[in-house]
């Protein structure tokens, strides 16, 4: 059984940083690309990083130079470095593992940017 655990979320002012982390469980994570989503208050999901599974990593405009993701295939752990947060960043986080047809969602992890 695929399991997939965010946490790290929370309430932090804008300028904040953050660090989401996602801990997978049942699958051959290195085999895996990962990604972080988010959907805001009355938003669709979206993409906001990807990582392959050999590490190449792939980000949304909205949070280039802000935003870091990386891969511990040792921890079976997917990071999100979040730097400079802004307003619009609040949303809930999802984690994402996907190969070929194979997609499996983590349950989200809250992060709210307040001042």
């Amino acid at each position: 059984q695929v399991q997939l655990v965010e946490s790290g979320g929370g309430l932090v002012q804008p300028g904040g940083s953050l660090r989401l982390s996602c801990a997978a469980s049942g699958l051959i994570f290195s085999s895996f690309g990962m990604g972080w989503y988010r959907q805001g208050p009355g938003k669709e999901r979206e993409l906001v990083a990807q990582i392959s599974s050999d590490g190449t990593p792939r980000y949304a405009d909205s949070v280039k130079g802000r935003f870091t993701i990386s891969r511990d295939n040792d921890k079976n752990t997917v990071y999100l470095q979040m730097n400079s947060l802004k307003l619009e960043d609040t949303a809930v986080y999802y984690c994402k593992a996907h190969r070929a047809w194979l997609a499996y969602w983590g349950q989200g992890t809250q992060v709210t940017i307040s001042s």
